[in-house]
Protein backbone atom coordinates (compact mmCIF):
# COMPACT_ATOMS: atom_id res chain seq x y z
CA UNK A 1 0.00 0.00 0.00
CA UNK A 2 1.15 3.47 -0.64
CA UNK A 3 1.80 6.45 1.91
CA UNK A 4 -1.33 8.24 0.62
CA UNK A 5 -3.15 4.86 -0.47
CA UNK A 6 -6.29 4.23 1.95
CA UNK A 7 -6.79 0.31 3.28
CA UNK A 8 -9.29 -1.01 0.77
CA UNK A 9 -11.81 -1.25 3.74
CA UNK A 10 -11.72 2.05 4.86
CA UNK A 11 -10.06 1.76 8.26
CA UNK A 12 -6.74 3.32 9.35
CA UNK A 13 -3.62 1.14 8.06
CA UNK A 14 -1.04 3.24 10.50
CA UNK A 15 -2.66 0.97 13.73
CA UNK A 16 -2.93 -2.34 12.13
CA UNK A 17 -6.26 -1.70 9.86
CA UNK A 18 -8.72 -3.33 12.15
CA UNK A 19 -11.70 -1.21 12.93
CA UNK A 20 -10.79 2.70 13.85
CA UNK A 21 -7.81 2.63 15.56
CA UNK A 22 -7.92 -0.06 17.34
CA UNK A 23 -4.77 -2.21 17.49
CA UNK A 24 -5.29 -6.19 16.19
CA UNK A 25 -5.33 -8.78 19.42
CA UNK A 26 -2.05 -10.62 20.31
CA UNK A 27 -2.13 -13.65 20.92
CA UNK A 28 0.81 -13.19 22.88
CA UNK A 29 2.28 -10.29 24.63
CA UNK A 30 5.77 -8.75 23.61
CA UNK A 31 8.88 -11.14 24.78
CA UNK A 32 11.42 -9.74 26.05
CA UNK A 33 14.54 -11.15 25.20
CA UNK A 34 17.05 -8.63 26.98
CA UNK A 35 17.45 -5.85 28.77
CA UNK A 36 19.80 -2.54 27.81
CA UNK A 37 21.48 -0.28 30.11
CA UNK A 38 22.68 3.51 28.59
CA UNK A 39 21.18 4.97 25.42
CA UNK A 40 23.18 2.71 22.95
CA UNK A 41 23.77 -0.14 24.79
CA UNK A 42 27.52 0.84 25.78
CA UNK A 43 28.51 -1.49 28.57
CA UNK A 44 32.93 -0.86 28.29
CA UNK A 45 32.96 2.85 29.08
CA UNK A 46 31.78 4.11 25.05
CA UNK A 47 28.44 5.69 26.31
CA UNK A 48 28.95 9.56 25.96
CA UNK A 49 25.20 10.31 25.71
CA UNK A 50 24.75 11.74 29.47
CA UNK A 51 22.16 8.67 29.58
CA UNK A 52 24.35 5.94 30.94
CA UNK A 53 21.67 5.14 33.58
CA UNK A 54 19.22 4.30 31.11
CA UNK A 55 17.71 0.75 31.55
CA UNK A 56 15.04 -0.21 28.62
CA UNK A 57 13.79 -3.88 28.20
CA UNK A 58 14.45 -5.22 24.79
CA UNK A 59 11.03 -6.42 23.33
CA UNK A 60 9.78 -8.21 20.25
CA UNK A 61 6.05 -8.22 19.10
CA UNK A 62 4.64 -11.37 19.99
CA UNK A 63 2.01 -13.40 17.58
CA UNK A 64 -1.52 -11.04 15.90
CA UNK A 65 -4.29 -13.33 16.13
CA UNK A 66 -6.98 -12.60 13.63
CA UNK A 67 -8.69 -10.59 12.47
CA UNK A 68 -6.05 -8.48 11.18
CA UNK A 69 -7.46 -5.79 9.42
CA UNK A 70 -7.56 -3.97 6.16
CA UNK A 71 -6.00 -6.33 3.58
CA UNK A 72 -4.08 -8.23 6.00
CA UNK A 73 -6.23 -11.23 5.99
CA UNK A 74 -6.80 -11.33 2.74
CA UNK A 75 -2.95 -12.27 2.24
CA UNK A 76 -3.09 -14.07 5.01
CA UNK A 77 -5.65 -16.74 3.37
CA UNK A 78 -4.50 -15.83 0.19
CA UNK A 79 -0.82 -17.58 1.21
CA UNK A 80 -2.18 -20.04 2.99
CA UNK A 81 -3.90 -21.30 0.28
CA UNK A 82 -1.25 -21.20 -2.21
CA UNK A 83 1.02 -23.01 0.38
CA UNK A 84 -1.68 -25.84 0.42
CA UNK A 85 -1.99 -26.24 -3.07
CA UNK A 86 1.85 -26.83 -3.02
CA UNK A 87 1.59 -29.67 -0.45
CA UNK A 88 3.23 -27.29 1.69
CA UNK A 89 1.32 -26.68 5.36
CA UNK A 90 1.06 -23.34 6.49
CA UNK A 91 2.41 -24.01 9.80
CA UNK A 92 5.58 -25.49 8.79
CA UNK A 93 6.19 -22.12 6.52
CA UNK A 94 4.95 -19.26 8.58
CA UNK A 95 6.29 -19.48 12.06
CA UNK A 96 4.50 -16.46 13.24
CA UNK A 97 2.54 -13.68 11.87
CA UNK A 98 2.56 -10.35 13.82
CA UNK A 99 0.71 -7.19 12.91
CA UNK A 100 2.68 -3.88 14.70
CA UNK A 101 2.89 -0.55 13.53
CA UNK A 102 0.26 -0.80 10.77
CA UNK A 103 2.77 -3.41 9.16
CA UNK A 104 2.45 -7.17 8.33
CA UNK A 105 5.00 -9.08 8.80
CA UNK A 106 5.44 -13.16 8.25
CA UNK A 107 7.68 -14.74 10.37
CA UNK A 108 9.38 -17.73 7.95
CA UNK A 109 11.46 -21.00 8.51
CA UNK A 110 14.38 -20.39 6.33
CA UNK A 111 14.34 -23.60 4.46
CA UNK A 112 10.61 -21.99 3.14
CA UNK A 113 11.72 -19.13 2.00
CA UNK A 114 12.16 -19.12 -1.70
CA UNK A 115 9.13 -21.15 -1.83
CA UNK A 116 6.99 -18.48 -0.09
CA UNK A 117 8.69 -15.36 -1.69
CA UNK A 118 7.96 -17.08 -5.53
CA UNK A 119 4.34 -17.38 -3.99
CA UNK A 120 3.96 -14.25 -3.11
CA UNK A 121 5.51 -12.97 -6.48
CA UNK A 122 3.63 -15.09 -8.53
CA UNK A 123 0.08 -16.06 -7.69
CA UNK A 124 -2.32 -13.58 -9.14
CA UNK A 125 -4.33 -13.07 -5.65
CA UNK A 126 -0.80 -11.93 -4.27
CA UNK A 127 1.55 -10.43 -7.25
CA UNK A 128 4.03 -8.66 -4.53
CA UNK A 129 6.33 -8.33 -8.11
CA UNK A 130 8.86 -6.25 -6.27
CA UNK A 131 11.16 -6.93 -3.11
CA UNK A 132 13.31 -2.97 -2.30
CA UNK A 133 15.67 -5.10 -0.37
CA UNK A 134 16.86 -7.03 2.70
CA UNK A 135 17.77 -5.34 6.05
CA UNK A 136 19.88 -7.52 8.63
CA UNK A 137 19.18 -7.39 12.47
CA UNK A 138 21.52 -8.08 14.95
CA UNK A 139 19.75 -9.10 18.44
CA UNK A 140 22.14 -10.31 20.67
CA UNK A 141 20.00 -11.13 23.26
CA UNK A 142 17.86 -13.07 21.24
CA UNK A 143 19.52 -16.56 21.79
CA UNK A 144 19.29 -18.92 19.02
CA UNK A 145 18.48 -16.61 16.44
CA UNK A 146 20.18 -13.35 16.95
CA UNK A 147 20.83 -12.27 12.80
CA UNK A 148 17.55 -11.54 11.22
CA UNK A 149 16.92 -11.06 7.52
CA UNK A 150 13.70 -8.23 7.06
CA UNK A 151 12.36 -8.08 3.56
CA UNK A 152 10.10 -5.61 2.36
CA UNK A 153 7.31 -6.47 -0.52
CA UNK A 154 5.49 -4.33 -2.43
CA UNK A 155 2.48 -5.26 -5.07
CA UNK A 156 2.19 -2.74 -8.44
CA UNK A 157 -0.76 -4.84 -9.29
CA UNK A 158 -2.51 -4.16 -5.47
CA UNK A 159 -1.42 -1.94 -4.12
CA UNK A 160 -0.11 -3.76 -1.14
CA UNK A 161 3.40 -4.10 1.04
CA UNK A 162 4.37 -6.80 3.30
CA UNK A 163 7.54 -8.15 5.20
CA UNK A 164 8.76 -11.44 5.38
CA UNK A 165 11.26 -11.96 8.63
CA UNK A 166 13.89 -15.09 8.98
CA UNK A 167 16.05 -15.32 11.86
CA UNK A 168 18.87 -17.56 12.44
CA UNK A 169 21.92 -18.13 15.25
CA UNK A 170 25.06 -16.25 14.39
CA UNK A 171 26.64 -19.74 15.01
CA UNK A 172 24.40 -21.09 11.60
CA UNK A 173 23.95 -17.39 9.54
CA UNK A 174 22.82 -19.10 6.60
CA UNK A 175 19.62 -17.70 4.54
CA UNK A 176 18.51 -18.87 1.04
CA UNK A 177 19.23 -16.04 -1.49
CA UNK A 178 16.49 -14.82 -3.08
CA UNK A 179 18.08 -13.50 -5.91
CA UNK A 180 17.06 -15.70 -8.35
CA UNK A 181 13.16 -15.04 -7.38
CA UNK A 182 13.52 -10.85 -6.70
CA UNK A 183 17.33 -9.98 -9.02
CA UNK A 184 17.32 -6.58 -7.50
CA UNK A 185 18.24 -8.16 -4.12
CA UNK A 186 22.13 -8.59 -5.30
CA UNK A 187 23.66 -5.85 -4.20
CA UNK A 188 21.30 -5.95 -1.24
CA UNK A 189 22.63 -9.25 -0.12
CA UNK A 190 25.98 -8.14 -0.27
CA UNK A 191 25.61 -5.33 2.03
CA UNK A 192 23.75 -7.23 4.65
CA UNK A 193 26.47 -10.05 4.31
CA UNK A 194 29.16 -7.17 4.47
CA UNK A 195 27.60 -5.41 7.34
CA UNK A 196 25.88 -8.29 8.95
CA UNK A 197 27.44 -11.41 8.09
CA UNK A 198 24.63 -13.29 7.03
CA UNK A 199 25.67 -15.64 3.96
CA UNK A 200 23.00 -15.99 1.57
CA UNK A 201 23.43 -19.60 -0.02
CA UNK A 202 22.99 -19.05 -3.65
CA UNK A 203 24.34 -15.72 -4.42
CA UNK A 204 25.86 -15.28 -7.84
CA UNK A 205 28.88 -13.42 -6.24
CA UNK A 206 28.90 -12.62 -2.36
CA UNK A 207 30.55 -10.63 -1.26
CA UNK A 208 32.02 -7.21 0.43
CA UNK A 209 30.60 -4.08 -1.61
CA UNK A 210 31.20 -1.17 1.63
CA UNK A 211 34.32 -2.93 3.69
CA UNK A 212 37.60 -3.60 2.50
CA UNK A 213 38.27 -7.34 1.44
CA UNK A 214 40.12 -8.32 4.16
CA UNK A 215 38.38 -6.25 6.34
CA UNK A 216 37.70 -8.31 9.86
CA UNK A 217 34.32 -8.74 11.68
CA UNK A 218 30.88 -7.28 10.70
CA UNK A 219 30.29 -3.30 11.60
CA UNK A 220 26.18 -3.49 12.32
CA UNK A 221 26.11 -6.09 15.07
CA UNK A 222 25.51 -5.26 18.39
CA UNK A 223 28.97 -6.53 19.89
CA UNK A 224 31.12 -5.12 17.33
CA UNK A 225 34.02 -2.89 19.30
CA UNK A 226 33.05 0.90 18.46
CA UNK A 227 36.41 1.24 17.89
CA UNK A 228 37.35 4.44 15.39
CA UNK A 229 40.28 6.28 15.17
CA UNK A 230 41.60 9.70 17.52
CA UNK A 231 40.74 12.87 15.45
CA UNK A 232 42.42 16.36 15.85
CA UNK A 233 39.79 19.06 15.66
CA UNK A 234 41.38 22.66 16.03
CA UNK A 235 44.23 21.77 18.26
CA UNK A 236 42.57 19.13 20.09
CA UNK A 237 42.14 15.92 20.52
CA UNK A 238 39.11 13.65 20.04
CA UNK A 239 39.24 10.04 21.45
CA UNK A 240 38.26 7.05 19.58
CA UNK A 241 34.59 6.36 20.68
CA UNK A 242 35.32 3.19 23.30
CA UNK A 243 38.33 5.74 25.21
CA UNK A 244 35.49 8.16 25.83
CA UNK A 245 34.78 8.77 29.13
CA UNK A 246 31.02 7.85 30.35
CA UNK A 247 28.62 9.96 31.74
CA UNK A 248 26.36 7.93 33.78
Amino acid sequence: MSETQEPENGTTGENGGNGGNVPAPRDQGPEVIGVRKGMFGASNGGDTSGYGGLVRTVALPGATSRPYGSYFDEVADELEGALEEQDLLPENAIEKTVVDRGELTFHIAREHLVRVARTLRDDPALRFELCTGVSGVHFPEDKGRELHAVYHLRSLTHGRIVRLEVSVPDSDPHVPSLVPVYPTNDWHERETYDFFGLIFDGHPALTRIMMPDDWQGFPQRKDYPLGGIPIEYKGAQIPAPDQRRSYS
